[in-house]
């Protein structure tokens, strides 16, 4: 693993602190927070970042914000390059202010990996500064996207996310999930609505297409992807995915021009 990252990330000092780490494929940083902001990005491989209220899963054309204080960890799926930016909270006004998945431009993007190079200590008036008060412009204009998938804080929900989380292509329905926690189905929808913020079955479809860019990272074809996340073709999976994310899932990981 390359860890080029200043010793001092996490110091308040300056407003902005690039960090460089690759990662193997599966590795996993555990849990832990930080006392700055953080935008999460990878120019390669596909970061999912868990933290206790949801999962975001994200490829090479996104980045994770992550507030201040807010435990998380971090998996990845391929051989991962991690590219991070630290941001004080008060460094500017107009920052997300939420946990979320923003859209990482051309531009965005050069500007992280210089940012990378930036050693520690920078003055404000220099070359170094200017780039990263450019860095805070650019990140009061960046794009949200749905890639979030929110997690209940109902244990027995809870169990029923789990469950499809890990074998998307679960179809019990609703009510069939309800006799399984022993409630109707106009409770179990009740408490999964008012635990996840979200529907049953719209949860449920997030679930299958965020999962499923951890396997299209890996080259896998379209077609498997999609009868291993529940749907009945390569067409019906094609059209949900083009829905969410904007794209056919082929195009997705258009492969980018790499950091030299």
């Amino acid at each position: 693993m390359l860890d080029t990252c200043q010793p001092d990330y996490d110091s308040l000092e300056t407003p902005v602190t690039g960090v460089s780490v690759d990662y193997p494929s599966g590795h996993i940083v555990k849990p832990h927070r930080h006392p700055r902001a953080q935008l999460v990005y990878a120019i390669e491989g596909v970061l999912v970042v868990e933290t206790p209220a949801g999962r975001w899963v994200t490829p090479p054309t996104h980045g994770v914000w992550v507030h201040a204080g807010i435990e998380h960890s971090l998996r990845m799926r391929g051989v991962t390059r991690v590219r991070s930016l630290f941001v004080n909270p008060d460094a500017i006004a107009g920052l997300p202010q939420d946990n979320c998945v923003i859209s990482v431009s051309p531009l965005l993007r050069e500007l992280i990996l210089a940012a990378t190079q930036v050693t520690a200590g920078y003055s404000s008036d220099s070359r170094d500064g200017r780039l990263m008060r450019f860095i805070l412009d650019e990140l009061c204009a960046v794009q949200v996207l749905p890639f979030h998938l929110p997690w209940p804080d109902d244990a027995r929900i809870a169990s029923v996310c789990q469950a499809l989380s890990q074998q998307p292509a679960i179809n019990l329905t609703a009510g069939e999930w309800a006799q399984q926690l022993a409630m109707s189905s106009k409770t179990f929808h009740r408490r999964f609505l008012h635990s996840t913020g979200v529907t049953f079955g719209r949860w449920r479809q997030q679930a299958r297409l965020l999962n499923s860019l951890e396997f299209l990272a890996q080259g896998r074809p379209v077609l498997e992807v999609a009868f291993q996340h529940g749907y009945d073709s390569q067409s019906a999976f094609a059209a949900a995915f083009k829905r969410q994310f904007g794209v056919s899932p082929s195009a997705f990981f258009v492969p980018d021009g790499l950091e030299e």
